[in-house]
């Protein structure tokens, strides 16, 4: 199988940049074996490496990472650590499907903490919470939807309006929002850096060594562009880039996208919104509407508007354009803090299936994969990590029938009916949240 197509996003990652120091790992040179292959150093693939190796001790496992590991897609998201599922539906099954998924992402939560208290990884880790926002009165109905959703799952939460907000986020912006505790904010790229930091001595990290050709007939063998890799068995965490490879028949495809982060607010600007902590919030409309964070540096992210990217490749000029949008956007949400400046625009992959359902399980001979997250990455990638190695190793876990039960990935249809498809959607998603930017 030949890599068509390697992630590119020419632009800088505002949360690596915020690093002091970040370890670099060295490129592949020469051929190395091993007895487990993972390709992508994102949640997934590190959850799995890490599991294998402390079940497997005495085996060796070779992680191979395109890019640096401080900037993947896994390290370029705008840092959420999602514990609830956003829909849940009306129906006993639904609702059992919504159970599923809320202990998955549960339990990669909670493995993520203890791997971060463990090893006392540095990387913002904050219980926050995080508020679901609707600007309009338009989407008073998916507002009190997700009340109710929240009420069928016993979950806590509280329902705030304008003033309330106001109080809590320093804008007026919002007419009203669901809030619910448990979800984490970070820093993802510290995250990611510390979760590799942190593998067990038995795994071995090579950075800025893309697979190029990948070898599944007999022994495993990856090359990369100085070296090769030979295997026993392997396991596939390339999310979006997954499409091109036959094992997947299509049933994956990558979406860009864009955040920015500002530079730190002034004390003088920080008096214009008030003393507030630092908050998260998501938008009742995912794909059109615009995820906003405020840091415990004083800062903001705004990230805003996904792009179909079938190439995998954003360039300086698309991110220049959204750097603009997420400017014209924030003087909008904040008129009084005109003045504050941005620092960094940048792009992100995640990969997206047609039913929301993953790539999981064996796909072939010695091969497994984890792909499609459909947003939630952090918690719910880590999950479906460490749980498909388990699987790999015929371990038993409760939970590995939770992840038979959410289904798999349905069938994509080829290009440019995709294309079509996809444009299509997000250009009817967008018109009709059009009020919530």
């Amino acid at each position: 199988m030949k890599i068509k197509h390697l992630p590119l996003d020419q632009n800088i990652n505002g949360w690596a940049a915020l690093r002091d120091e970040t370890r670099r790992y060295p490129a592949l040179r020469g051929p190395v074996t091993a007895d487990w292959l993972v390709i992508g150093a994102g949640f997934a693939g590190l959850a799995f490496a890490r599991r294998i190796a402390e079940l497997r001790p005495h085996q060796h496992i070779v992680v191979l990472e395109a890019l640096d590991v401080a900037d993947n897609a896994s390290a370029r998201n705008s840092g959420f650590v999602i514990d609830l599922p956003h829909t849940v539906g009306s129906t006993s099954a639904e609702l059992e499907h919504a159970n599923a998924y809320r202990r998955l992402l549960q339990y990669g939560l909670s493995h993520l903490k203890h791997t971060v208290d463990r090893h006392h990884i540095e990387c913002d880790w904050l219980n926050s919470g995080k508020y679901h926002c609707a600007v309009s009165e338009q989407f008073d109905g998916e507002i009190a939807h997700y009340q109710q959703e929240l009420t069928t799952l016993g979950e806590h939460f509280e329902l705030l309006d304008r003033a309330a907000l106001r109080q809590r986020l320093g804008t007026s912006f919002y007419r009203s929002a669901v809030y619910t505790p448990n979800c984490i904010l970070v820093n993802p790229a510290a995250l990611i850096s510390g979760l590799a930091d942190t593998l067990p001595p038995n795994v071995t990290v090579y950075a800025n060594s893309p697979a190029l050709q990948i070898d599944t007939q007999g022994t495993i063998r990856a090359q990369t562009p100085h070296g090769e890799v030979r295997a026993d068995k392997l396991m596939l965490a390339i999310n979006g880039a997954a499409r091109g490879l036959p094992l997947f028949k299509g049933n994956v495809f990558a979406m860009s996208t864009f955040a920015t982060l500002t530079e730190p607010l002034t004390p003088e600007q920080r008096a214009l919104i008030g003393d507030i902590a630092p908050w998260g919030s998501t938008p009742v409309n995912a794909l059109a509407g615009a995820t906003l964070r405020y840091t415990s540096d004083h800062r903001f992210l705004i990230r805003e508007h996904v792009n179909f990217t079938p190439g995998l490749v954003t360039g300086a000029v698309e991110t220049g354009r959204h750097a603009h949008r997420h400017q014209r956007l924030f003087a909008r949400i904040y008129p009084q803090l005109q003045d504050v400046n941005m620092a960094y625009t940048w792009s992100g992959l995640i990969s997206i299936t047609r039913n929301g359902a993953p790539v999981w399980g064996k796909i072939a001979d010695n091969v497994y994969s984890s792909a499609g997250c459909n947003g939630s990455g952090s918690s719910k990638q880590s999950a479906f990590g460490r749980l498909l190695a388990e699987h790999a190793l015929n371990e038993d876990n409760p939970l590995l029938a939770d992840m038979q039960g959410i289904g798999r990935a349905s069938y994509l249809p080829p290009r440019p009916l995709l294309d079509a498809g996809v444009k299509g959607f997000m250009a009817r998603e967008r018109w009709r949240s059009r009020s919530e930017l």
